[in-house]
């Protein structure tokens, strides 16, 4: 089995979600998404996948989230297009297995993809 792994080796979450996928043997390809960020096409299709509204897939803590007067209220194609513009605002970390994704909060969310 491998998953693609949306990952951010300074976060501690991200860490732990690679530590238990390569624990159980699977296999990773790592995506460091703030240096190789995805499209707005990508972020629909993993929101598809995640069966989320765009904001339950955002850091809404970030600063920057409040610098570009982003809300609860905002539309999907402008947090869409703001997540696509600046990775930081993605929620980490998301692993993807075939037409399934999950983001690893907490860790143990990843069960789902095994």
């Amino acid at each position: 089995m491998s998953v693609i792994y949306w990952h951010n080796p300074r976060c501690s979450k991200s860490r732990a979600g690679l530590a238990f996928f390569t624990e159980r043997g699977v296999t990773v390809t790592e995506r460091r998404y703030l240096d190789d960020a995805p499209s707005a096409a990508e972020l629909r299709a993993v929101l598809a996948m995640l069966d989320l509204p765009a904001i339950d897939m955002m850091r809404r803590g970030e600063t920057l989230f409040k610098k570009l007067g982003l809300n609860r209220e905002s539309d999907e194609a402008t947090l869409i297009a703001a997540m696509a513009a600046h990775p930081i605002l993605i929620e980490r970390p998301i692993a993807i297995k075939g037409n399934a994704a999950v983001i690893g909060r907490p860790t143990e969310a990843f069960e789902t993809l095994l």
